[in-house]
């Protein structure tokens, strides 16, 4: 068993985005590439052990200051393999403080047969700032025909403004997982969903923008996709019979979306593409 941590916290000194604060502990790293031009100063997550087993932890922080612009995005996919009976838990923590902007981009969470995973997502944005966070679960390598049938998988969502809870949700199935995945009200035959939460003062007007943006970028027969918002909370979600092909249209949107909400790039990181 492993209990892994890892926080980061940006600030602004000198007129320029900043690293303030970094503590890590195996087998959690963050790397600190040059970022592109135009970009915010980014970090970059690393798993070393190379996925989860039984009763392993993760625990992540990430903390924007005042007026401070960072990004922090998976280096690969994370892999949560079969237990012996006891959970694994990743706990994700995203502070954003007054005009702040913040994006979480971790690339996919692999569910292996078997597996059982506990997630907790917990965002605290303060007024005038921005965070723009998001999650994949695949269910199998299904590139190499493997079927998920059984296990446990709960993806909570916690999300705070200024200290007070203003949005929460949870995806959660356990022995009923493979029929969840199969029923026409659950899953309906998917084998990854994904999750994008915007929070910010604009969220609601952000609707008419995303729902463009989603029809832009390409509602293939094989995705369900839809977009709401709840006050200060946008969220879009998608379900894919396809990984590849959910994968591709979730890039794509938050490429676009990043670019009409803070003008940066129209890009995904580069480690999204390898």
């Amino acid at each position: 068993m492993v209990e892994g941590s890892a926080a980061v916290s940006f600030c602004v000194r000198d007129g320029a985005t900043a690293l303030s604060h970094l503590y890590q502990s195996d087998p959690l790293r963050i790397l600190f590439p040059r970022p592109e031009a135009c970009e915010p100063t980014t970090g970059v997550l690393v798993t070393t052990s190379g996925g989860l087993v039984s009763g392993d932890r993760l625990d992540v922080k990430i903390t924007c200051g005042v007026g401070a612009a960072g990004r922090v995005l998976g280096q690969a996919a994370e892999k949560i393999y079969r237990s012996t009976g006891t959970d694994s838990h990743i706990n994700i923590r995203l502070d954003v403080a007054r005009d702040g902007w913040l994006e979480w981009i971790p690339q996919e969470t692999i569910v292996f047969e078997n597996a059982r995973l506990r997630r907790l997502t917990v965002a605290d944005v303060a007024p005038g700032a921005r965070l723009l966070a998001g999650e994949i679960v695949v269910f199998g390598r299904t590139a190499m025909g493997e079927k998920v049938t059984g296990g446990l998988v709960r993806d909570a969502w916690e999300v705070f403004r200024d200290g007070r809870l203003v949005w929460a949700d949870a995806i959660h199935t356990d022995e009923t997982l493979d029929a969840a995945l199969g029923a026409p009200s659950g899953f309906d035959g998917a084998v990854a969903f994904a999750s994008l939460v915007y929070v910010g003062d604009d969220a609601a007007d952000q609707l008419a923008t995303a729902r463009d943006l989603l029809a832009e970028t390409g509602i293939e027969k094989d995705l369900r996709i839809g977009a709401t918002h709840l006050g200060d909370v946008l969220v879009v979600r998608w379900l894919g019979r396809e990984t590849s092909q959910l994968r591709e249209a979730y890039g794509s949107f938050w490429a676009a979306f990043r670019h009409r909400l803070a003008g940066y790039p129209q890009i995904m990181p580069r480690l999204w593409h390898i």
